[in-house]
């Protein structure tokens, strides 16, 4: 069995009081990026390269996922009410910003709102709100309301899984710290019938052309 893991690097953002705007420190925040300007929405992207396995012809059978991080969220000037989600995603496909902030209202589920993503092409997923309570809103520390987790871990022939952490914010708060994360997939890679193993590449390739970018 292979275990496979991908960061995400730690970030801080601002938020203008006055305008209410935000801003990504980008000093503090290696590889992350703002998709929606002066919007309090911070995204961070990579993959697991897994050119080796397809070469080799092999499929990649899913026998566990997670995610490690280090402490919950903390904000400067923050108020009771104060909230953020966090969303860890692993996909057979890239996504796009929209697609990814999507999966933060609905998930993989149909409804208003909902992402593109399919539940087939999510490996794993998990969706963290957190908010800042009457209790830990001097402290800073935010509090975690609810975890929840969605995904197929479905078998794949690509040669590669998409990896993406988003955050939403909203309150009042003027600065949002968050801990780098650790995303770990175990995996068995197996060679498969010819004509099983041909269908899922095929699958595979349809899925890469659909929207791929580095």
């Amino acid at each position: 069995m292979k275990t496979l893991a991908k960061e995400h690097n730690s970030f801080t953002a601002t938020r203008d009081p006055g305008t209410g705007n935000w801003d990504l420190t980008e000093t503090a925040s290696s590889g992350w990026t703002q998709p929606y300007p002066n919007q309090g929405v911070f995204l961070s992207s990579t993959y697991f390269d897994l050119a080796g396995m397809s070469m080799d012809e092999k499929t990649l059978f899913f026998k566990g996922a997670l995610v490690q991080d280090v402490y919950n969220p903390y904000t400067i000037a923050g108020a009771p009410g104060d909230s953020i989600g966090v969303v860890d995603l692993m996909s057979t496909r890239s996504l796009s910003a929209d697609e990814i902030f999507f999966f933060l209202v609905n998930g993989n589920l149909q409804g208003p709102g909902s992402s593109t993503l399919t539940y087939h092409e999510t490996v794993y997923g998990r969706v963290n709100q957190f908010v800042t309570t009457l209790d830990t809103g001097n402290w800073g520390s935010m509090s975690l309301l609810g975890s929840h987790q969605l995904g197929s871990m479905k078998p794949t022939a690509s040669d590669r899984i998409y990896s993406y952490r988003i955050v939403s914010a909203d309150g009042q708060m003027t600065s949002l710290n968050l801990s780098g994360c650790r995303h770990i997939l175990a995996a068995d890679a197996k060679e498969e019938a010819e004509y099983e193993y041909l269908m899922r590449l095929k699958r595979s390739y349809e899925l890469q052309q659909s929207y791929d970018e580095d």
